[in-house]
């Protein structure tokens, strides 16, 4: 049995970090019901590119969830969110701060009304402070976190992290946040709100930053893909491709050093202690990029890898060759799900192993509306009159 198991999710969020969250949810085996609007459905059905028509990257973010139609603009619609709430564990929402309150919905009060409920909100600046109800993209928290003043090379303007990063990131904290609150309703029997923004799940993430410049008044510069504290530990360009080389102790430079037939900088003053070769990474990196450019991938690696010198590195792989990677597939990483149309459509597989209730992806994302019988008729109820006038009224 997976761990969730018996756990009902009310899914009301959309395109990415919302989704993300709960698809977490769902890999670990919670049932989720995902609420979209039935002209259209999620803005994730068509915001990357699709394969002859199918949203390839929406039924992957939301594998393993059923799908109903909902109108949250309507008022009868709203009147259907409050009659799934007895029957489900936790709502989750990522509308901008403010939203779910302005239709009455307010966390809350649901939580009030429904004291085993969980209602966890994902919006760009939470659901309190002076910026709550501005709303937010990946780019914007990535800017207001902090995290695009880190990233970049030095003569580049600040950068945003590459993917959805924030995003992703604010899904994950979502998932950590319902589980956290899963885990104390067991305890008391109470549910609760859960609160997650964007900007903190960001602000959260930069490597000590702000509490070096609180004691210190230092500020991080931008390095490109170097580190502030140790080298070398950079990407170095091979006969056919680009591979990464991180050094971080003593130990691993002197046998990075072996591995470049430069055994006596393992031993020279100048290079010795992170500090020494943070100095001179411009002369480090210059001798170890010299050492690759002459090498493939392979011979890098293989002088590199755990059977050698044991530097830990890294080619840098795209996403075609990380499809095929015997380190992902041997870890039921790529999933690969049928599909009536395309024949199969891969999708990633479970990130977190557990030994006794593992998680599982077993279908793609729901058509549009795919569940709408057997959600509002067989959980909620509904006789055939009412889903009648729901549709005319295109409520669902």
């Amino acid at each position: 049995m997976s761990a969730l198991a018996g756990v009902r999710v009310l899914d009301l969020t959309r395109f990415l970090a919302g989704p993300f969250c709960t698809a977490i949810l769902a890999d670990l085996g919670a049932e989720v019901i995902k609420v979209e609007a039935p002209r259209g459905g999620d803005e994730g059905r068509y915001g990357y590119p699709t394969a002859d028509g199918v949203p390839v990257a929406f039924l992957a973010l939301n594998r393993n969830k059923k799908g109903i139609t909902l109108d949250l603009r309507h008022p009868e619609g709203r009147a259907l969110v409050c009659r799934f709430l007895p029957h489900v564990d936790v709502l989750a929402e990522n509308f901008a701060g403010g939203t779910l309150a302005r239709w009455g919905l307010a966390p809350e009060q649901l939580v009030r009304e429904h004291p085993r409920l969980i209602v966890a909100s994902m919006s760009g600046f939470g659901q309190t402070g002076p910026w709550a109800e501005r709303p937010s993209y990946d780019i914007v928290a990535q800017a207001a976190g902090g995290f695009m003043s880190l990233t970049g090379f030095p003569e580049s303007p600040p950068t945003r992290g590459g993917g959805s990063l924030g995003d992703y990131l604010q899904g994950l904290f979502g998932a950590v946040g319902v589980l956290a609150a899963l885990n104390a309703r067991a305890r008391t029997g109470r549910g609760q709100a859960v609160d997650v923004s964007a900007q903190d799940a960001v602000f959260s993430i930069l490597d000590g930053w702000p509490t070096i410049h609180a004691a210190t008044g230092k500020v991080p510069a931008r390095v490109g893909n170097r580190h502030l504290a140790t080298a070398p530990y950079d990407s170095f360009r091979a006969r056919d491709g680009w591979v990464v080389i991180a050094v971080a102790t003593n130990r691993i430079f002197r046998r990075l050093a072996e591995a470049i037939g430069r055994p006596e900088l393992g031993s020279d003053p100048r290079f010795r202690g992170a500090a020494g070769r943070l100095e001179r990474s411009a002369e480090i990196n210059e001798l170890v990029g010299a050492w690759v450019a002459e090498r493939t991938l392979e011979e890098v690696t293989d002088a590199l890898g755990p059977a050698r010198a044991n530097v830990p590195c890294s080619p840098v792989y795209g996403v075609a060759e990380l499809l095929r990677h015997p380190q992902l597939l041997a870890r039921d990483m790529v999933v690969r799900l049928p599909h009536a149309k395309l024949g199969e459509v891969a999708v990633p597989g479970v990130a977190v192993k557990l030994s006794d209730s593992p998680g599982a992806v077993g279908r793609l994302g729901p058509e549009l509306g795919e569940h709408n019988q057997e959600i509002y008729a067989g959980l909620l109820g509904l006789g055939s009159e009412e889903l009648t006038h729901l549709r005319a009224a295109e409520v669902i």
